[in-house]
């Protein structure tokens, strides 16, 4: 796949991502009415409502271990078709986050309890932060890359105790004690 066929499908998936959000009730911008280039404070009606904040290095990571993945699993296939791959799975989880489902679960489970789903404006700088790490990946040598991800899982786990990997955690198996800790910011 030609790498400007693999962009066009990329952006007709984000596209149809943000028209599915939109379907869903998802408000296009914060209901503060700005737009941010960063919010940074996670404990926050404002928060995943901007155009980035700490929560966007996980997205970054995704793009990492994407390219990973699509290596693995897709070896003899494009970078290009990876790609599309990568950004296919970044918005099926946008929208399956901003889901009652999920985001009822984020509430019960984590420490997310303002949390009432991204606004569009997010979950497509989401899925360009995913995109973005995913180039890193596909440009840096394996080392850099697993580097890369540790610093932003390790930034964000010290400075908002949270990232990636207690996100997953909590979501399939909460664990008051990671909860507590949570908690003490």
């Amino acid at each position: 796949m030609r790498l400007s066929v693999s962009i066009a499908i990329s952006t007709l998936l984000v596209s149809i991502m943000a028209a599915t959000l939109y379907a869903m009730g998802r408000l296009p911008v914060c209901a503060c009415g700005e737009i941010k280039l960063w919010h940074g404070e996670v404990f926050s009606s404002e928060n995943s409502q901007h155009l980035s904040d700490w929560y966007t290095p996980s997205h970054i990571i995704h793009g990492v271990l994407f390219y990973c993945l699509g290596w693995l699993l897709f070896r003899r296939k494009t970078i290009g078709f990876r790609f599309v791959a990568a950004t296919f799975a970044e918005t099926a989880w946008e929208i399956l986050e901003n889901t009652d489902w999920i985001i009822n679960r984020y509430r019960d489970a984590t420490i997310a309890l303002d949390y009432f789903g991204d606004s569009i404006v997010n979950s497509t700088s989401d899925v360009l932060a995913m995109m973005a790490g995913f180039w890193f990946a596909a440009r840096l040598p394996v080392w850099a890359s697993s580097l890369l991800a540790i610093a932003l899982e390790s930034l964000t786990m010290y400075v908002i105790r949270d990232g990636l990997a207690l996100n997953i955690l909590m979501l399939l198996w909460p664990l008051e004690a990671v909860r507590d800790w949570q908690a003490i910011l």
